[in-house]
């Protein structure tokens, strides 16, 4: 009970930051992380975020430590003060492996390139004059992620039901450059960024190959930057596929 009223805690604390006025040309997308154990195995995820960026996750396991990846994110939002579209494709590949006592740790390490855009207007509405700045951008990804995941002997009992639960985390290093910037169609500097985007996930089993996934983590900017920064960070609820591989109880 007491884990439970932890977590309803942070949850709403991390709601409210999460709708405080941040803006960003860059927002991040929800990390990929597939849980691989052996060639063949199939993963596949949808998660949404409380300001309406949907991301979208595949991944494959090529050989019994060798994956490739393919993920996406989507937003479109207006809103009486602003308007925020943001698109983000990327690729990557890596290494998998599984460990421990009951070989039921999985860590991964990937690597990867995408791009993106990005297109924010601010409204002000004075003395009956409605006003409108316009950010675009257009950029390139690079990224490195490490994800370690652990089932640890717990579960969640709901309507006389157990629910194994799983842990884990994931830590991604991105670099963000700009090829686009214009400020009410002027051009602007170009800007680039390093990101630190530490994640934290919890998976609940609903079924052999169904979890469901509450994700929350940081966003972290090492340069400072007037469009380019650090200004989301990452709360998500999803759904995670993995069909094949072996049984780890997860």
């Amino acid at each position: 009970m007491k884990a439970l009223l932890h977590s309803a805690k942070l949850l709403a604390f991390t709601l409210l930051f999460l709708t405080t006025g941040c803006v960003s040309t860059y927002m991040p997308n929800v990390p990929n992380v597939p849980m691989f154990t052996e060639k063949g195995e199939l993963s596949a995820a949808g998660h949404i975020t409380p300001k309406g960026n949907i991301t979208f996750n595949t991944a494959y396991a090529v050989t019994d430590n060798i994956g490739v990846m393919l993920n996406g994110s989507m937003l479109n939002q207006e809103r009486k003060k602003r308007d925020f579209r943001h698109n983000l494709v990327e690729a990557g590949a890596g290494y998998f492996t599984t460990f421990g006592p009951n070989q039921n740790r999985v860590l991964e390490v990937y690597g990867g390139f995408g791009g993106g855009s990005s297109d924010r207007t601010e409204k002000e509405e004075k003395e009956g004059v409605m006003t409108y700045t316009r950010r675009e951008a257009g950029f390139s990804k690079y990224f490195t992620q490490v994800n370690f995941t652990s089932k640890k002997k717990k579960s969640l009992r709901i309507l006389g039901n157990e629910y194994p639960l799983n842990y884990g985390t994931a830590l991604r290093v991105s670099y963000v450059n700009m090829n686009k910037h214009l400020l009410n169609g002027v051009e602007q500097p170009n800007e680039d960024n390093i990101f630190l985007e530490p994640i934290f996930y919890t998976r609940m089993v609903l079924s052999p190959s169904v979890q469901l996934q509450y994700t929350s983590g940081s966003n972290f900017g090492l340069r400072n930057r007037k469009a380019l920064t650090a200004g989301y960070s990452v709360f998500s609820l999803g759904f995670v596929i993995n069909v094949g591989g072996r049984n780890l109880d997860r």
